[in-house]
């Protein structure tokens, strides 16, 4: 019996902000077809610095954003996972940390994101061992400098304002494709660097669903990244907003 049915995947080659053509989406979807398996959604279509901090490209970018989205409908893909995270994608200080069993998980030690960003920018790309990580894309890691310094200005409610000017441009396709954008919660829920995080519990969640009310402006519901902050249930998230979660990755801390 084949109990894994479908897989989750992204053009690996994109950087955020480049469009991406139907043929390649139907080359990778042709790929993942062949293997007897489908393809319901997209983890990520990475979104550009210049969204994120509201820089005068944006609208360039969003628009790149809204043509990809097109030919995800015309593919039949109506699901992608994305997240709002500025600079950083997912963050951990140990990519292989042995645990009891012999085998190894990824670690955060809060400790060690307390100053240098670029020490543990330089220990995730000298530590993938030939894998690409979306959000670690070495060619904006090297310009981590120009990064910082671009969202210097961006505070937390600026964020939010660059964060609903995207979520409302995507909504008139999202509507047209019937693909659901499903954000992802911040990893870890907390500001790190001094740079801040949007989604990390319960309010905050409300105030993403709440300001761009639309069914197809829904979540991926991530019981471990909520999990990290203890304040947080869960549960009490999946109830009050189930009808709003389009994808989840199910997992512990």
């Amino acid at each position: 019996t084949a109990y894994v049915k479908g897989v989750i995947s992204t053009l690996y080659n994109k950087m955020p902000g480049e469009l991406w053509t139907y043929e390649e989406i139907m080359a990778l979807k042709n790929e993942v077809e062949a293997a007897g398996l489908t393809l319901p959604g997209i983890e990520s279509v990475n979104i550009s610095d210049a969204i994120k901090t509201g820089a005068p490209e944006r609208d360039k970018d969003i628009d790149a954003y809204i043509k990809t989205l097109e030919n995800l409908g015309k593919a039949d893909i109506h699901m992608v996972c994305y997240n709002f995270m500025p600079v950083f994608d997912w963050t951990r200080t140990d990519l292989f940390h042995p645990v009891g069993d012999g085998s190894t998980a990824m670690y955060y030690e809060v400790s060690k994101i307390q100053d240098d960003p670029k020490e543990m920018a330089d220990y995730i790309l000298n530590n993938l061992n030939g894998l690409t990580f979306p959000g670690w894309e070495p060619e904006r890691m090297a310009k981590l400098d120009e990064l910082f310094e671009a969202y210097r200005p961006v505070t937390k409610e600026k964020l939010w304002d660059n964060l609903k000017y995207f979520i409302e441009a995507l909504m008139p396709v999202c509507n047209e494709t019937g693909i659901k954008m499903a954000i992802h919660q911040d990893d870890p829920p907390w500001d790190i660097f001094g740079l801040p995080r949007l989604l990390v519990d319960s309010a905050s969640i409300d105030r993403f669903l709440a300001m761009v009310d639309d069914p197809h402006n829904c979540l991926t519901l991530c019981s471990g990244s909520l999990s990290s902050n203890p304040n947080n249930n869960v549960a009490d998230i999946v109830k009050k907003h189930c009808d709003r979660i389009a994808f989840a990755h199910i997992r512990n801390v």
